[in-house]
């Protein structure tokens, strides 16, 4: 038996250094991408400033929160 829940889970892609986003300063931003299973269409991204460490650890935690969000009777 085959289990859908694997394929429907969010998970990192990839942190990369970027830019900062148009009209902010400052450095070391990073560009975080999250998405669910293997759909193109649940793709995230995001800019958060810190070191890759930091970011990559950020983007793992809020990953495994929609997870936990999208738990079958999770949400209410």
């Amino acid at each position: 038996m085959h289990d859908d829940s694997i394929n429907s889970k969010y998970h990192v892609i990839k942190v990369e250094k970027t830019t900062a986003p148009e009209g902010i300063l400052g450095k070391n931003w990073y560009l975080y991408v999250i998405q669910k299973g293997n759909f193109t269409n649940t793709i995230m991204d995001c800019k958060k400033t810190g070191t890759l460490e930091s970011v990559t650890t950020h983007a793992k935690e809020l990953a495994e929160t929609l997870n936990l969000r999208n738990v079958k009777g999770g949400r209410r």
